[in-house]
């Protein structure tokens, strides 16, 4: 009797951490559409605020799943069995309905999350790919212009080659 409460008090853990990693997920999907909304807008300011609250958020984070670690340990000697298998499929086979329901509720919700979060952050990437191949390309024509082998001419006719000129004329 008191492995069955020890178990359902170890499930009642294991429910809390799993709330806190779905709402870990969800916060991350909304913090890719933010850093996403910044680079668009190129506010670095904020975008530097953002990128320090992920950093901490990410920190705070990692008690989390050593939490869940520490669970799924704790359930698997309760069971006696390996920590290897110790899943949410394994453990839903072994408990109640009312539990049960509430394993797969949390699972079904992890899934849909993590397969949202993947398509978000592949977006981001593919975003952030293409701001650096525009900077690169941008970089390149302002650089590479006396490499182009064009010929440029001064207000009075005079040939010159890129190389001589500058990007901004300083005279007043």
């Amino acid at each position: 009797m008191k492995v069955a409460v020890a178990i359902q008090n170890k499930v009642d853990e294991l429910l809390a951490v799993l709330d806190k990693d779905i709402q870990h997920i969800e916060e991350s999907l909304s913090r890719l559409n933010e850093l996403r909304s910044l680079v668009i807008k190129r506010d670095d300011t904020a975008l530097d605020k953002l990128l320090r609250s992920i950093r901490a958020e990410t920190d705070g984070h990692v008690g989390n799943e050593q939490q869940r670690q520490n669970v799924r340990k704790d359930l698997a000697n309760a069971l006696d069995c390996p920590i290897e298998q110790m899943t949410l499929s394994a453990l839903e086979a072994i408990l109640p309905e009312e539990r049960k329901a509430q394993i797969i509720d949390r699972k079904a919700k992890l899934k849909t999350l993590i397969e949202q979060l993947k398509k978000e952050h592949l977006s981001t990437a593919l975003l952030l790919s293409e701001c650096a191949r525009f900077n690169r390309l941008l970089f390149r024509a302002i650089f590479d212009l006396g490499k182009t082998g064009t010929v440029m001419y001064s207000p009075s006719g005079q040939a010159k080659s890129p190389t001589d000129m500058t990007l901004v004329n300083l005279r007043f």
